[in-house]
């Protein structure tokens, strides 16, 4: 059997239309937003391989590490999903000059819309990518700060206040760009926000939409995992987030399948 090609997250961009752009990062590039409305099955090879290291393992965790990267990687550390932990601007980390190099920089603040209003951060150079590979229609950002872990800690502060998770679920229907409510949570974030982090604070940025290719929003969505389901297939409706939806309501998160080794057909 091929032993097809690894998944990772669906590279994306917003066209020249505001629609985004989707593309499986295979060998060749695989224009993903040119199938909505054809059919579109991937298949399991069975084959699987650390997104960090690229050995081949039997068992992958946390999207796509082997244990050993889990343990190790910088990519894999704490603070990327608790910034306010990160160290890179003491110089220290996994890997201090992997962390100089990505989170001893500039680091935005963000308010986004994908069913409520959360409130994110993520690497000025990762805009409008994270707010896309969160299924965002709307996004508002609030502050810009120099490293990573101050970012942290404004987010941590508004936890008071915001969500900081996205609801998949809610995400996958039909959201309309509200841009009144982004503002009205930033009038929020002004008068909640610890005064020592006050400085930091944007206030005239204006609220940005963000469009995706989809042709139907199923009234019932499934996930599915190649763990379970070595094939998936059928009309694919559209594309929000990191997931492919099918118009049965089957949605696969590619990003969760990454290292998972898949082919076309």
């Amino acid at each position: 059997m091929n032993d097809g090609q690894p998944l990772s997250k669906m590279r994306s961009a917003i066209g020249p239309d505001g629609t985004v752009r989707y593309a499986l990062p295979f060998a060749p590039e695989t224009d993903l937003s040119a199938w909505v409305g054809q059919r579109l099955a991937l298949r399991a090879t069975g084959v699987l391989s650390c997104v960090c290291c690229g050995r081949r393992v039997k068992k992958l965790f946390q999207q796509g590490f082997c244990y050993p990267c889990l343990t190790t990687a910088p990519e894999a550390s704490e603070c990327i999903v608790r910034p306010e932990l990160c160290r890179a601007h003491l110089g220290e980390g996994r890997d201090p000059a992997w962390e100089t190099a990505n989170h001893n920089t500039e680091h935005v603040v963000y308010l986004s819309h994908t069913g409520n209003v959360k409130v994110g951060v993520t690497r000025a150079a990762q805009v409008p990518t994270r707010w896309i590979d969160q299924g965002a229609v709307g996004a508002l950002i609030i502050a810009r700060v120099p490293y990573r872990q101050l970012a942290g800690l404004i987010e941590v502060d508004l936890k008071r206040i915001l969500a900081d998770k996205t609801n998949w679920r809610a995400m996958l229907k039909e959201v309309l760009h509200d841009p009144g409510a982004l503002r009205a949570a930033r009038a929020q974030v002004i008068g909640a926000l610890n005064d020592a982090l006050r400085e930091h604070l944007l206030v005239e940025e204006e609220p940005i939409a963000i469009r995706y290719p989809m042709l139907a929003y199923p009234p019932k969505v499934t996930s599915v995992s190649f763990e379970k389901q070595p094939e998936v297939g059928g009309t694919l409706v559209g594309i929000k987030g990191q997931y492919l939806i099918w118009e049965d309501g089957r949605v696969l998160n590619v990003r969760n399948q990454s290292g998972v080794h898949v082919e076309l057909v």
